[in-house]
């Protein structure tokens, strides 16, 4: 199948998207629609381009390791919207587009003339998504978002680490990328909400109501105890023993996750019969009050097997176990090649490049990655003729004026 006929057949095919946003959460959110088949189109500054193409590895002469993960299957044109040309052709292109995402100071659109109110009024069948740091709400709205700022704001940097370990922040941007994911959610309910009504809706999300979203059931026992739950680590605060665990050569998770599983843990494992037959050890409540007499002990067991004896031994037992894989082994590992999670492509500048494939998978078929993250202003010509109609001289003369 070519890559048009790909194309058509996936859920969002005919839905486009003009990507105002740049940094994450927007580039994130955008590149889930543009993985289920919309037609999504990157606006980027002229000269700058997103600020992600200023960070992490540098991929050719405009792309890096950071731009490249949040934005394949998108086509990228460049504008400069504080022109007036370059806001009347995003406004055109709004126009044109079913969903606009933009993620702006509070504010910031409106003075281009690209805020919900007045591209809706081009366009009532817009679906309009404006990501902010803050809830639009509050005091706080016009603050800008960082994700490490409200990783600490929101409580997420207190769930993470050891105990007696100081705040830590997760190893990726989750509270962009929750955003993100959140924030793709409400647009496609939006969407589905316009087959019925024909208007489209202003959807709002904020860093941090995302960030506390987070939080999960660490912030339910929270509010519930009146205090931050303590910190476990690669433990889980409730199972045990449930974590991360040494082997003789090398570190595996070991999940057992009821009484049956821990009675065979004993018994067919680690040969210890008489933690089975043990009351303090007979339920998982009782297990976790008196954590401190067994993992020491379980520790200093699981250390006399080797990591391959021990997930022979689990997997036997029907307790779910699994090695713990270094980043560049889990990427480059039978288990991510045969499920087809890691696309490579031939980059004009850089050569063989590879990027993460949509995690989605639909009737047996993972979505494809039908474009590879664009070079700055790759299809600026293109989108604009196509969709405008504008010819080479009118592109000719707007690239000469700054515009793209």
């Amino acid at each position: 199948m070519n890559q048009e006929n790909t194309a058509a057949a996936l859920p969002l095919a005919g839905v486009r998207v003009l990507d105002l946003s740049r940094v994450l959460a927007g580039p994130m959110c955008a590149m889930a629609l543009a993985d289920l088949g919309a037609d999504v189109i990157k606006v980027e500054h002229p000269a700058r381009g997103d600020d992600t193409r200023d960070w992490g590895i540098r991929i050719g002469t405009r792309n890096t390791s950071y731009f490249n993960s949040a934005n394949r299957n998108k086509r990228a044109i460049t504008l400069d919207l504080q022109s007036e040309e370059g806001a009347r052709i995003a406004r055109e292109l709004a126009a044109k587009s079913d969903v606009v995402i933009q993620n702006f100071k509070v504010g910031g659109a409106e003075k281009l003339g690209l805020g919900y109110e007045q591209l809706s009024a081009l366009n009532p069948k817009l679906v309009y998504c404006s990501i902010s740091g803050y809830s639009r709400a509050t005091a706080e709205a016009k603050r800008p978002g960082y994700d490490l700022v409200v990783q600490g704001e929101s409580g997420v940097m207190a769930t993470n680490g050891d105990a007696g370990q100081g705040p830590l922040k997760f190893g990726v941007a989750a509270v962009d990328m929750f955003t993100g994911m959140y924030s793709a959610q409400a647009i496609l309910a939006a969407l589905f909400a316009r087959q019925s009504t024909g208007r489209g809706r202003h959807v709002q999300m904020a860093l941090y109501d995302c960030g506390l979203m987070i939080t999960s059931y660490y912030g339910m026992e929270a509010l519930l105890q009146g205090d931050d739950p303590p910190k476990y680590g690669n433990a889980h605060p409730s199972i045990v023993p449930y974590g991360v665990f040494d082997a003789a050569d090398g570190p595996l998770v070991v999940t057992v996750g009821n009484n049956g599983q821990f009675q065979r843990f004993c018994r067919e494992v680690i040969g210890r019969p008489e933690w089975a037959d043990d009351e303090r050890f007979a339920t998982n409540t009782a297990r976790s009050a008196n954590r401190e007499i067994l993992l020491p002990q379980l520790r200093e067991a699981l250390r006399g097997f080797t990591r391959a004896q021990l997930l022979e031994r689990l997997t036997a037992a029907q307790i779910p176990c699994g090695e713990v894989l270094g980043l560049f082994e889990a990427l480059t590992s039978e288990r991510t090649a045969a499920a087809g999670l890691l696309h490579r492509f031939e980059d004009s500048e850089a050569g063989t490049q590879a990027v993460l494939a949509p995690p989605y998978a639909m009737d047996g078929q993972r979505m494809p990655v039908r474009m590879p993250p664009p070079h700055l202003g790759e299809h600026t010509q293109t989108v604009l003729k196509e969709l405008l109609g504008l010819d080479d001289k009118a592109v000719s003369d707007l690239r000469a004026n700054g515009v793209i």
